[in-house]
């Protein structure tokens, strides 16, 4: 793993920015606590950064998408069962919530909920991120076997529930919400084979 050094100055900025937005959400962080946060100037992120807060905040939401989408891909590729898979993925994001003190929610979501309607490049960001998100887990269902159309149903529904109970399992402090979403996604997957 590279250090915070070692990560480019506008990779720092992103991933700073990201990790602000998963903890207190967009509207809270600012440029000044993300130039910190980063160990950048904040010339550096303006520089980096000239549309300001929102495209940082885009460019957050994408990099929130891409750890996501990673995380979705290594454990399709880990489990051979698609249903196998989502459990899993909900097990391993309740214990990542659990050990970060129930902060660190999803960026993408929490940016959502907080820029629907008000903010559109953001809205729009975080809607890409979850086309994203459905389309991985429909071509993985479809790889499996699945149909196409039921695949896409599925995908939205596994998306949507695990999306849910993430930001439930963040407010609740509690591994439970994830836990139920992974185990009825798993037989709910299990039903359309």
């Amino acid at each position: 793993m590279r250090t915070q050094h070692e990560i480019g100055t506008r990779e720092r900025i992103v991933r700073a920015t990201s990790r602000l937005m998963q903890r207190q959400g967009y509207e809270a962080t600012g440029l000044k606590q993300i130039s910190q946060e980063a160990q950048a100037t904040l010339g550096s992120v303006y520089h980096f950064f000239p549309g300001g807060k929102r495209e940082l905040g885009v460019e957050a939401i994408r990099h929130g998408d891409r750890e996501f989408a990673e995380f979705l891909r290594a454990a399709f590729a880990a489990e051979g069962d698609p249903a196998a898979a989502i459990a899993a993925c909900t097990r391993d994001l309740a214990a990542g919530l659990r050990e970060s003190g129930w902060l660190d929610g999803c960026p993408v979501t929490i940016t959502a909920l907080e820029s629907a309607g008000l903010v559109p490049e953001l809205q729009q960001a975080a809607e890409d991120a979850y086309e994203n998100w459905r389309t991985l887990v429909r071509d993985a269902l479809v790889n499996s076997g699945f149909a196409a159309d039921v695949a896409y149903d599925l995908a939205h529904s596994v998306i949507n529930l695990v999306e849910g109970a993430e930001l439930s399992a963040q407010v609740s402090q509690s591994e439970t919400p994830l836990e139920i979403a992974g185990r009825h996604l798993a037989v709910l997957i299990d039903a359309y084979r």
